[in-house]
């Protein structure tokens, strides 16, 4: 991996670039981190039409996910093949001017390394994580962040926390927001109930909730809440959904559903594909995130941009994210989180406010922006600049005054 004073191999002259992503999270169910290369490819093929872009991939499904135009090479799933060979041999052979990775970089690169750190939840709250993954992301992050060009981050809470940890020169970091695909939007309530309905056997009206199984997203607090709810309020008739994969931590999930007093109205639906997630975000009567650690907390986008009132955490990237388009709560205190979802849920007028202050709040971020600023980064690492020509974005080779 090289310093940020590294060149890059040779390649063509003039304007043609050569971009290398590590795209090895795509078809993976690798939530935020999927989500976030997706949506920065897909913008890519619209904004920079003359540069090549090779992305390496790990999955069958991710033929589908990357812009026809996009070079896909294939990498191992395993990430000791992964970073310790495969896309060091690939850069070899590819030469592109830089790589662009998540987290970690190869172990040894010949060209320059971007890298995009979405929190540093490992150092900070390292309980939420197994050992051996907590150990690899304390060792490989940090070698990675002082070789890199660049390190960007999504949340300005996240480059402070980034900054403290490792030390990185302020003008080595840039904050770049992620943002709501445009697939999440508001469509028909009955309709998208239907589908929820149909596909998950899922009664109306319900709570939501959207995040992997594990500790950090805090699914066994927000059980006890809503059981508090309800034992508070018992003419509600509103189910708890939670969406999310299973991890390590899940059994300790499903047993505090299953201990409830309200168990027979949790639902869980597993990993769902976007379709699906649209649905049940659009049939939802609210959606709380409950989590207590977040770089950025994209699932409050997507449930405000459907029109979704939203009561999430008071901690870390969320309040920048939600703005004053949410009700914010202590996620450690279950008096306040049982108090959002009740004000929400009871108060119609409120919980209209927070819908539509909250599509507008979600109209703030976008993904082509966060494109061309992730490419600005990319020209400017390399040496080269980029001018508009039309809705077409061209390299410029830098000119000495």
């Amino acid at each position: 991996m090289p310093r940020s004073t590294s060149k890059p191999l040779n390649y063509t002259g003039g304007t043609f670039m050569r971009f290398a992503i590590d795209a090895h999270t795509i078809g993976r169910h690798l939530t935020g981190n999927e989500v976030y290369v997706r949506n920065l490819l897909e913008n890519y093929a619209r904004l920079d039409r003359d540069s090549q872009f090779y992305a390496y991939v790990c999955s069958e499904y991710a033929e589908s996910e990357v812009p026809n135009r996009f070079e896909k090479r294939s990498v191992s799933t395993n990430p000791f093949l992964r970073l310790g060979f495969d896309l060091t041999r690939r850069v070899f052979a590819d030469k592109p001017n830089l790589l662009h990775v998540q987290y970690t970089a190869p172990l040894y690169c010949p060209v320059p390394v971007v890298v995009s750190v979405h929190d540093v939840s490992y150092l900070e709250r390292p309980e939420y994580f197994t050992i051996p993954r907590r150990l690899q992301l304390q060792t490989t992050v940090a070698h990675t962040v002082k070789r890199a060009a660049r390190v960007l981050t999504v949340s300005e809470f996240s480059r402070q926390r980034i900054m403290a940890a490792y030390q990185v020169d302020p003008a080595r970091i840039e904050v770049i927001y992620n943002a709501v695909s445009p697939h999440f939007r508001s469509v028909s309530p009955k309709a998208a109930f239907n589908c929820v309905s149909e596909n998950f056997g899922v009664q109306w009206p319900y709570i939501l909730s959207v995040g992997d199984l594990q500790p950090r997203k805090n699914q066994v607090g927000l059980i006890e809440a809503y059981a508090e709810l309800i034992r508070n309020h018992p003419q509600l008739p509103h189910h708890l959904v939670l969406v999310g994969k299973p991890t390590w931590f899940a059994p300790r999930v499903y047993e505090a559903a299953r201990t409830s007093t309200v168990a027979d109205r949790i639902h869980f639906t597993d990993f769902v594909n976007d379709e699906d997630l649209l649905h049940l975000y659009n049939a939802a009567e609210l959606f709380v995130f409950p989590s207590f650690y977040e770089g950025f907390g994209l699932p409050i986008l997507e449930a405000q941009a459907c029109g979704r009132a939203v009561a999430c955490s008071n901690t870390s990237a969320m309040p920048e994210v939600a703005d004053s388009a949410a009700l914010l709560f202590d996620p450690n205190s279950r008096t306040e989180i049982v108090k959002a979802m009740r004000d929400l849920l009871l108060d119609n007028e409120l919980r209209q406010r927070m819908e539509r202050l909250g599509q507008k709040n979600a109209a703030r971020f976008s993904w082509e922006k966060a494109a061309q600023q992730t490419l600005d980064v990319y020209y400017d690492v390399v040496g080269r600049r980029r001018r508009s020509k039309g809705n077409v974005r061209v390299a410029q080779t830098v000119q000495s005054s």
